[in-house]
């Protein structure tokens, strides 16, 4: 597997299985994220494979929640070339809604607005996915190249 130009850095990429639509991230060990998108469960695979070529992560992390056993088991269909890692995903959809929210800014009106009572005008799937990242690199012990 040839690790992309784009990015010579240690990478890990997240899934957030869902029944309707997926979020998927690619995160540094350093936090970075490379890349945030939001695809759907019939593509996920598809989607995956192509992150894998791109980025070259060391592992691939997927939310232990709703849609989670679908998913799994299209990813073990694929036979990719990295380990897939469950990852617990209980609170990550508040916290990635507060993200959201904190990185949207609110616009007209709305921006009186507590952003506590505002609600997305988006999906957040892939805010979940980086935050699912975190927490794999959170529990690595980092080795330096």
């Amino acid at each position: 597997m040839n690790r992309s130009t784009a990015t010579s850095a240690r990478c890990v990429l997240a899934i957030d299985p869902g029944r309707a639509k997926c979020g998927v991230a690619v995160v540094a060990s350093g936090g970075a994220v490379l890349i945030r998108e939001i695809t759907t469960p019939a593509e996920l695979c598809t989607q995956v494979a192509s992150l894998i070529e791109r980025f070259g992560p060391e592992a691939l992390v997927i939310g232990d929640g709703t849609g989670s056993a679908a998913a799994c088991c299209s990813l073990d269909e694929a036979k990719l070339p990295i380990p897939v890692e469950r990852v617990d995903e209980r609170h990550t959809s508040e916290l990635a809604r507060a993200r959201y929210l904190a990185e949207t800014p609110a616009r007209g009106l709305c921006r009186l607005v507590p952003r506590s009572l505002r609600a997305p005008d988006a999906p957040y799937d892939d805010y979940v996915a980086v935050i699912l990242a975190e927490r794999w690199w959170a529990r690595q012990v980092i080795i330096p190249p």
